[in-house]
């Protein structure tokens, strides 16, 4: 429970199905480093706050789970080396792999708590045929949050209910409001919960493991076109911030952590056809044998693209797309759907124009 509607309204369902609920809270930040800007974010409230206050409105045990260790350790490290290795994580993705999917399972065992429900947007749903568990989209297509939970493995989607994955974001604020829940009308962050004000730069080079050092624009021949102020501060596809002048628009195009270079060139640059993943999860399956054919997706709000997709080994796959794609990213996830299934997918680690 965060403290949003969202996980109160999955919290609500599941104890009227006649559950034996508890609630919990992840506590990701120390009191000290809470910036008055995060007050609102998920894991800010050093008590609980409104997360707790709906526990108690349910009637329900309320339990404030201290992960910030954890959360150090796990998320903000890999956010951190992401970047200054030239990549653009997507935090969430990881938090959901590392943290509520897997330390929170393991305190959900302590209480003897047989299932985790959450707030997100997707279905947990048995295959008659193999008997596997099969990942699938929410409902409602604008808040659907599939993309972020591919990690999700067989036993994790056998213990996980969601409550909301059958709903648009109106009818749940809609119960909500019904039930009286003060949160009802509550916005959402848009924002990384552990970065104030969306200063990932600043963030990253107050946590970062080693100097981080200005380098050179370099043209798609390699030729030097000016300083940069080092590769924490770009990521692929950006064009404002760079501080060149030239006759026509340039895009950042790659980036070289190892010599600090940013590689710029025109938009047309930008498209690739393929693209390797690494740290694969593969859901309706153990592996495949064969290329197949599905669509894909490079980035959380994308509409996925048809593609084929091989595994080249027991942690890679290689994704190939039938039209070039704009832009994509080291560090994003590639996740891959049939329908309203997924199949899998994992971090994209090359790009291969």
């Amino acid at each position: 429970m965060s403290g949003g509607v969202d996980s109160s309204v999955a919290a609500l369902l599941t104890l009227e199905q006649g559950m034996d609920c508890a609630g919990s809270m992840m506590k990701l930040f120390t009191d000290d480093n809470i910036a008055e800007t995060l007050t609102d974010a998920c894991g800010s409230s050093p008590e609980g706050g409104d997360a707790r206050e709906i526990a108690d409105k349910l009637g329900i045990p309320f339990y404030l789970a201290d992960f910030t260790k954890e959360f150090g350790e796990q998320v903000i490290r890999r956010f951190v080396q992401s970047y200054q290795n030239g990549e653009t994580p997507n935090p969430c993705v990881i938090c959901n792999r590392y943290l509520k999917f897997d330390r929170l399972f393991v305190l959900a065992k302590e209480l003897g708590k047989e299932y985790l429900a959450t707030g997100h947007y997707a279905r947990a749903e048995a295959d008659k045929g193999s008997g596997r568990m099969h990942l699938k989209k929410g409902k409602d297509p604008a808040k659907d949050q599939s993309y972020v939970l591919y990690s999700l493995t067989q036993d994790k989607l056998r213990h996980t209910l969601f409550p909301l994955g059958g709903l648009t974001k109106a009818q749940v604020r809609e119960i909500a409001h019904e039930r009286g829940f003060f949160n009802a009308k509550k916005q959402e962050s848009q924002d990384i919960c552990f970065v104030p004000n969306g200063s990932y730069a600043d963030f990253i080079r107050k946590n970062a493991t080693r100097e981080i050092q200005e380098g050179r624009f370099v043209d798609m021949d390699g030729n030097d076109l000016g300083k940069n102020k080092g590769v924490i501060h770009y990521t692929v596809g950006q064009r404002r911030g760079l501080g060149l002048s030239a006759a026509a628009p340039l895009y950042v195009c790659s980036i070289n952590a190892k010599d600090n270079t940013v590689v710029v060139g025109p938009n047309g640059a930008l498209y690739a056809k393929t693209l390797i993943a690494r740290d694969i999860n593969l859901i309706p399956v153990e592996k495949l044998d064969a290329p197949i054919k599905a669509h894909a997706r490079i980035r959380y709000k994308q509409q996925e693209q048809a593609a084929t997709i091989w595994q080249l080994d027991e942690e890679t796959l290689r994704i190939e797309f039938d039209s070039p794609q704009r832009a994509i990213t080291k560090g994003q996830s590639a996740v891959i759907y049939d329908g309203d299934t997924v199949i899998g997918g994992g971090t994209i680690c090359e790009v291969r124009k």
